[in-house]
């Protein structure tokens, strides 16, 4: 049964495209609940926890180097000012950040990079199911029921794991999937790409986290209103698009920001005490260029920033084998250095939220990944 809330939540997620977000959603035995959030555009972690005590930073950064209100964790980094919940949630020892991190990919293409991350493989397309369509058979009670609330389902929850997908009957929002398609067609012209272009980026910077984050709170209700109950749902991917920041990064990033923490704070709330045994995993297909480009923004990189948030979560902590931003220090030249392996991170936090074995996680969730997951993440 729908309460009012639960249904007013449905009508905002379907009335528009803010914060440009979809669901999946798997549901399982057991009172653990976990969420991953993709961040599809290559998010900015340089500009989302800045290394303000690392003495290159100001320098390659210039003007987008200035964030006044952020909230300073430590004598190195500071939390972007947007993410007024998530730096509630670092004081309360229930969000962790890993920087430096990175997938095995290494080169700069969205569509390459979020296949492998995924995927769980090595390479872009050498693996055709997702790692949470295996998580679902490596948990007890066997295969379990998924749904994706998406026109299409998301790569990470394809496999042999049964899973449906439901979109509203009239006209959906394109999914990320058929967007990524249009741009691969278009690529080859040299003026439908750049009026291609121009509108994704319109779609983003207005559409996207504009409103306030009002969009993006209502689909972290509505996620909470799926995984509560007795047939609410156990696993559950969020989508969301527009973290490509080529221009005017300062005001589209706080936008995105923005909603990603208005959506954390609706979903922490809707959850209730369900919230104690959540675990929210957040994380991009690569960074950012350490240095702002001519146009206001940064350009594909390479190490990025994983967010884990949630009850179960060991917070309060920043994992950072940092490698520096002196010239000498940066991956090729431009980029930051990847020191920790993003695959370690999720094996981990997945192995710890769900009581697996982590080497037996780490090789069937992430085979082409270091087979070393990271321990002491979560709450014993």
């Amino acid at each position: 049964m729908l309460d009012r809330r639960s249904l007013l939540a449905r009508g905002a997620l379907m009335s528009g495209a803010l914060f440009a977000p979809h669901l999946a959603f798997a549901a399982l035995p057991g009172e653990k609940r976990l969420v991953f959030i993709i961040q599809r555009g290559a998010a900015d972690g340089l500009a989302t926890l800045s290394p303000t005590g690392d003495p290159a930073y100001a320098g390659l950064r210039r003007e987008l180097a200035d964030i006044d209100g952020g909230t300073k964790l430590d004598g190195m980094f500071t939390l972007h000012p947007a993410l007024q919940r998530v730096a509630q949630s670092y004081r309360s020892n229930e969000a962790l950040f890993v920087h430096a991190a990175a997938s095995p990919y290494r080169d700069r293409s969205h569509f390459d990079g979020q296949n492998v991350l995924e995927t769980g493989g090595r390479e872009p397309y050498d693996r055709g199911d997702g790692w949470m369509n295996r998580l679902i058979s490596m948990l007890p009670g066997g295969p379990a029921k998924a749904l994706a609330l998406s026109p299409a389902i998301p790569t990470a929850l394809r496999g042999p794991a049964t899973v449906s997908s439901y979109a509203p009957s009239s006209l959906p929002e394109a999914s990320g999937e058929l967007l990524r398609r249009v741009e691969r067609l278009y690529a080859g012209d040299a003026q439908l790409h750049a009026l291609w272009t121009e509108a994704v980026q319109t779609r983003q910077s207005v559409g996207e986290g504009g409103d306030g984050g009002r969009g993006a709170a209502a689909m972290g209700t509505l996620a909470a209103s799926l995984l509560t109950g007795a047939e609410g749902a156990r696993l559950t991917m969020i989508e969301t698009t527009g973290w490509d920041t080529h221009a005017n990064q300062r005001g589209r990033l706080g936008n995105q920001l923005t909603g990603l923490d208005a959506m954390l704070g609706a979903l922490k709330e809707g959850l209730g005490p369900i919230w104690a045994d959540t675990l929210v995993i957040i994380a991009t297909e690569f960074g950012r260029t350490a240095a702002v480009n001519g146009t206001g923004g940064t350009d594909h990189g390479t190490g990025g920033l994983a967010v884990l948030i949630g009850g179960t979560v060991k917070g309060g902590r920043i994992v950072a084998d940092w490698p520096g931003l002196a010239n000498a220090q940066l991956y090729e030249g431009r980029d930051l250095k990847p020191t920790t392996a993003l695959d370690a991170v999720m094996a981990g936090a997945v192995a710890g939220h769900f009581g697996l074995d982590p080497a037996i996680a780490a090789s069937r969730l992430f085979p082409g990944g270091t087979g070393r997951p990271l321990v002491d993440l979560i709450r014993a």
